[in-house]
């Protein structure tokens, strides 16, 4: 799920009341606690609610949780970026001015200008560049990139990228970077809005892959982010079509042939990307083979929602009645906002689906 930002002003005691908050509702076995400490807390990665609920938690527990929460590996960090902020602290500066590291600033300087020979010299002069990484804490993603991870524009820094990109990567990735940073760049490409919008997300995907990227490691994420043809374009490279690939295609027929070996986790994350995208005949294919549509969505897969936040959000009215039709509840809350799907399609500016659904909430009220 997307971290929470820290307000420009954070106090530490405040977020120890926050850490108790957080242990008071798992005392109280509410789903949305167990969602929060099975992203958060490093222990609990995919364990089950009762796994959770069950466990015996400290306040130290409590505390990890809140401060990966906000973006930060552990309540110490936290602690050191209120107490004795440095330069890489400052959230509210783009990326590449928060680096301290002056020759691994003076290299994306040089990649964002484009400038293809001074970027190679630079690499020649500094050559453990290529395999370096920064620390960047108090947000979602991109927290320890190394140099190749910055081709993608992903997250936004610059809102563009230069014409001769795809050279650019070309030199870093002569250079020598490890697997896990072509295959970490390779997912922020297929990702990210910026590449698509400059006409280069197709042509950095070919030659991240011709220098031994991944092709599997992105298409889940691509097909989160409903980046279609990125995808296509991994599945040219190599990547297997699996249930939640399949699912982000609208390709049912594929759906219902792979469901059978599907794992579990891989049917969780093919009713979010499915809800997600709109793809109602998956969706039923799905509720059909017993997914609970009340499950938030998976780590990784818009998991501060559940199903029907997100085809409320995106206006998939017909995705939306089929999940009420099948049990979905309408009172529960994302774990950010703390906001119904009825919320979301206001938001979104979905009337019709907002009065369904409030419609829906009104009379499950009145039942009760």
């Amino acid at each position: 799920m997307p971290v929470r930002s820290l307000p420009s002003n954070p106090n530490l005691a405040q977020l120890k009341y926050q850490s108790r908050d957080l242990l008071k509702d798992h005392a109280e076995r509410a789903q949305a606690a167990a969602q929060r400490i099975r992203e958060f807390h490093p222990r609990f990665g995919g364990a089950t609610d009762s796994e959770i609920f069950d466990a015996q938690l400290r306040l130290s527990d409590g505390q990890l949780a809140i401060a990966r929460q906000y973006g930060f590996p552990s309540w110490t960090r936290l602690k050191r970026h209120i107490e004795r902020p440095t330069l890489s602290d400052r959230l509210d500066l783009p990326h590449q001015q928060r680096i301290e590291d002056e020759v691994f600033r003076r290299a994306v300087d040089l990649l964002d200008a484009g400038e293809v020979s001074g970027l190679r010299a630079h690499l020649k002069r500094h050559p453990h560049l290529a395999r370096q990484r920064v620390v960047f804490e108090g947000g979602n993603y991109f927290r320890n990139p190394t140099l190749l991870e910055f081709v993608a524009e992903n997250p936004v820094r610059q809102g563009a990228l230069p014409t001769n990109i795809v050279e650019l990567a070309r030199v870093i990735l002569d250079a020598g970077p490890s697997q896990f940073a072509r295959n970490a760049a390779l997912t922020l490409v297929s990702t990210g809005r910026v590449p698509r919008e400059c006409g280069v997300q197709l042509a950095l995907i070919d030659v991240l892959c011709e220098y031994g990227a991944d092709a599997n490691a992105a298409a889940h994420a691509a097909g989160l982010h409903g980046e279609v043809e990125a995808l296509k374009a991994l599945i040219g490279r190599g990547a297997r079509v699996d249930l939640p690939v399949a699912a982000a295609l609208g390709r049912t027929e594929d759906a219902r042939r792979l469901l059978v070996g599907a794992s579990g986790e891989d049917r969780h994350l093919a009713l979010s990307v499915a809800a997600d995208l709109g793809y109602v005949e998956t969706v039923r294919l799905l509720l059909d083979a017993g997914e609970d549509p009340n499950r938030y969505n998976p780590v990784g897969g818009h998991s501060h929602t559940t199903p029907l936040h997100q085809a409320a959000g995106r206006g998939h009215g017909e995705v939306v009645r089929l999940l009420v039709e099948r049990g979905a509840r309408t009172d529960l809350r994302d774990i950010l906002w703390q906001a119904t799907p009825a919320d979301w399609a206001q938001r979104a500016g979905k009337p019709e689906i907002e009065a369904l659904l409030r419609g829906k909430d009104a009379g499950s009220k009145q039942k009760d």
